[in-house]
């Protein structure tokens, strides 16, 4: 009987431990480890090759690709190629969510709703991730006007914001949720938000909304006109991630990290080597900021339309004096804790990383669990 006991009280144990801190440890702080933050949006999964020339070069590891997905490119074979590939090239995605062209007007994109959230948390539930944190950015610059289906609403985005937190979160604690980058450059006009008025607003509908989510994405653009100089720092320069921080902060008394999922200059107007000098002295001063996990300029390749003007690529598909710059400068050897692998070494390292938003909650589990050892082995 008294093995018997024993065993009960050791499987009672496990359970234990398992249903109270079974979440504790899921998204990791990935500034708690070496960390390439160097990174670059692109539009296809077939351009991630090149993306790793770039964000990997000189002494860098694992940097980071930030890549949209609409709603209608749920191909599974596709998605998984794509992330096999991000793991054997030793990059890490970054997700942002995107709906699809209003139909009424093609130069707006629809607001999502619901179900889309729903799609796209059981789309990325049944394929395997590189890396442990699963980094999803919920949408893309919902202040302006077009990008909201011709009517920016901060009380709509809070309420879908909050509902992917919980909705993929309820499929796995490695989602590592970002809110959208937001356009520093827009103003309340009616239509579109001044992205500060818009964060106060979101947080109004749900307070306390940004303490639920694991990173904020920035677009730190050097506004107004893509144009001023890394040293100018505002509210509307490559320095804007500091104040949508700052405000965060005063909202949730929460630090969140940083990902500068869009930054660049206009091409037109500097040429591709003061580009490069530019983005040098960016990463130097201002985007030296511990907070940042990745800075990932928009854009890779673009050889016609609008984001022409913004593409390391030339048109004839060759490597602008940009790309050369930014893949000379000095890059850190990140080490990510990898998906499948999660053992050994990078199990010590988890016990030993702080938890994404570690509360009072959490600090009740961790006062649970000595209880119920404490019942188990003493009896009291």
């Amino acid at each position: 009987m008294m093995v018997v006991k024993v065993v009960f009280s050791i499987l009672l144990l496990i359970i234990a431990i398992y249903s109270v801190l079974g979440g504790a440890y899921a998204v990791y702080d990935p500034l708690t480890l070496p960390n390439n933050k160097f990174g670059i949006h692109i539009l296809f999964p077939s351009e991630l090759e090149k993306a790793g020339e770039l964000v990997n070069s000189n002494g860098g590891q694992w940097g980071y690709v930030t890549i949209p997905i609409q709603v209608a490119d749920k191909d599974l074979v596709k998605w998984q190629k794509f992330f096999d590939e991000a793991k054997r090239l030793k990059i890490i995605p970054i997700i942002r969510l995107a709906t699809e062209s209003n139909y009424h007007d093609t130069k707006s994109w629809k607001k999502p709703s619901e179900e889309d959230i729903l799609d796209f948390a059981n789309f990325f539930d049944s394929l395997v991730w590189p890396t442990k944190n699963r980094y999803i950015v919920v949408f893309n610059e919902v202040n302006r006007v077009d990008e909201w289906e011709g009517l920016s609403n901060p009380y709509e985005y809070s309420t879908i914001l909050d509902f992917a937190i919980s909705t993929f979160k309820s499929k796995s604690d490695d989602y590592f949720i970002i809110s959208a980058g937001l356009d520093n450059a827009a103003e309340t006009d009616g239509l579109s938000f001044n992205e500060y008025d818009f964060i106060r607003l979101v947080n109004q509908e749900n307070p306390g909304i940004f303490s639920r989510v694991d990173g904020v994405a920035s677009h730190s653009y050097p506004n107004p006109a893509f144009s001023q100089p890394p040293d100018v720092v505002t509210e509307k320069s490559v320095g804007s991630f500091i104040y949508e921080s700052l405000l965060i902060e005063r909202l949730t008394e929460k630090s969140l990290p940083i990902f500068i999922t869009e930054t660049g200059w206009d091409q037109q107007l500097y040429k591709d080597s003061e580009v490069g000098i530019f983005f040098r002295q960016a990463f130097e001063s201002i985007w030296n900021d511990p907070k940042i996990v990745a800075v990932t300029p928009f854009l890779l390749s673009s050889q016609e339309g609008p984001f022409e003007k913004f593409s390391f690529i030339k048109k004839d598909g060759t490597e602008s004096d940009i790309f050369k710059a930014f893949q000379n400068i000095e890059k850190t050897k990140g080490e990510p804790i990898i998906n499948g692998s999660v053992k050994n070494e990078s199990s010590e390292r988890i016990s030993n990383l702080p938890v994404i938003g570690f509360s009072k909650e959490s600090e009740d589990s961790e006062n649970r669990l000595k209880s119920i050892i404490k019942f188990i082995f003493l009896g009291i």
